[in-house]
């Protein structure tokens, strides 16, 4: 970046403008790392390991229902109607 705005004869106000703009990502970075350590912390209690806090996450959504059948009858029938048309074609061929 500084190869590029040498030239210019602000380089002052770009500078101030470099510095100004990284301030509000910087607090929004340290924002978000408190409400990691946060969490990481509240998560702790509850679960000594990831494997415990997946089963009970997959236990929880079963109750749910949303590991439930997802399909109907649809798929099955659409397998036999492709199965017998190839039968049929196969059929026709060895005529």
């Amino acid at each position: 970046m500084r190869t590029v705005t040498c030239c210019l004869p602000f380089g002052f106000i770009i500078h101030r403008m470099i510095k100004f703009r990284n301030r509000g990502a910087r607090a929004a970075l340290l924002s978000l790392e408190a409400e990691a350590s946060s969490a990481r912390g509240s998560f702790a209690c509850l679960f000594s390991t990831a494997d415990e806090y997946e089963r009970a996450l997959i236990r929880q959504r079963r109750e749910e229902g949303r590991y439930g059948r997802p399909y109907g009858p649809w798929p099955m029938l659409m397998l036999i109607g492709c199965a017998m048309m190839l039968f049929g074609f196969v059929l026709l061929l060895l005529k």
